[in-house]
């Protein structure tokens, strides 16, 4: 993390300034996230995988465009991910897919400047499931069932592509 200007924002190795007062971007971000973040397990049918289910965690914030500095901040903070368009509700997203990336990066930050919200329930199931993936247990028919069994409860009150019992391995 190279000292550089994005916007009014210094970004330095311990945190940043903002217009000379002194803030700590690491808990701001952590904060970010809790208000506009998502910690997401995708399932998806696929002919390509063992079992036919494919499983992508994802972790992401959106923001208006006219706002997006804060992604790149995001993006330069934790040294990986993209910024796309989000097509759904036309906003920019910063998204970290890699799962070496979220349990090297995004977990460790998580779980130092942990979300104070309820949010940091479904944080910690979702960290669960990249470790059991990093160790390739979704390869095995136990382990892929454990981790569509926490899947299903993180964003519980969320929409759901399948759900769990629809889910035939």
């Amino acid at each position: 993390m190279a000292n550089e200007i994005v916007g009014y924002l210094t970004i330095i190795r311990r945190g940043f300034l903002i217009r000379g007062k002194g803030m700590d971007v690491k808990a701001y971000l952590s904060g970010f996230a809790d208000g506009e973040g998502c910690f997401c397990v995708s399932i998806n049918k696929s002919s390509r995988h063992k079992f036919g289910w494919e499983i992508r965690p994802s972790f992401s914030v959106s923001q208006n465009g006219n706002r997006s500095n804060i992604l790149r901040i995001f993006k330069q903070y934790f040294e990986c991910g993209t910024i796309r368009p989000d097509r759904s509700d036309k906003t920019l997203k910063y998204e970290v897919r890699s799962i070496a990336d979220l349990v090297d990066k995004i977990s460790p930050h998580f779980k130092r400047y942990p979300i104070v919200s309820s949010k940091n329930i479904d944080a910690r199931k979702f960290f669960d499931v990249c470790k059991m993936m990093a160790k390739k247990e979704h390869l095995t028919k136990e382990g892929l069932q454990k981790i569509l069994t926490i899947a299903n409860d993180i964003n519980s009150s969320g929409k759901k592509k399948f759900l769990r019992k629809e889910i035939k391995i």
